[in-house]
């Protein structure tokens, strides 16, 4: 069995675990050793302009934001733009700032026809420390993965 057929089957058994509607959940280092190992494979990063911005970019992630900033009301054209991006049988792994809103967009994915949605647990930011700052407790930047400030 090859690395990253490893790395999936885990991924997917983890989303059994997590009673997901999806087909598997990542950490940020198998997130990015799937993107650079499986062809075709596409990160959607659906933080919003203003994180991408301000926090910091994923290189070559598709960008589409779930929510749009200001008042983070949902992006009615999610689906559509996602269509527009990204095929519906490439293994689409999904990235927020924290895994929640992933959650909700791989979700959405899986519903409107893709099969082979994964989101990227901890996001690209992880989880806040007890003095309430992120990017010390998981995540993608966290983890020394690629990004660039813009």
């Amino acid at each position: 069995m090859g690395k990253i057929t490893a790395i999936l089957q885990a991924a997917q058994q983890r989303a059994k675990e997590m009673n997901l509607p999806y087909e598997g959940a990542l950490y940020p280092d198998e997130a990015y050793e799937v993107l650079h190992s499986a062809p075709g494979a596409k990160l959607v990063d659906v933080r919003s302009r203003a994180e991408l911005d301000w926090v910091g970019r994923i290189p070559d992630a598709v960008e589409i934001e779930w929510a749009i900033y200001p008042g983070m009301k949902p992006n009615p054209l999610f689906i559509t733009q996602l269509e527009q991006q990204v095929d519906k049988e490439a293994l689409a792994l999904f990235i927020c700032r924290s895994g929640m809103r992933s959650n909700a967009a791989a979700t959405a994915a899986t519903k409107a026809g893709y099969s082979d949605c994964y989101n990227v647990l901890e996001g690209f930011e992880g989880e806040k420390d007890a003095e309430e700052h992120r990017n010390i407790l998981g995540g993608w930047r966290a983890a020394g993965l690629p990004w660039e400030q813009s």
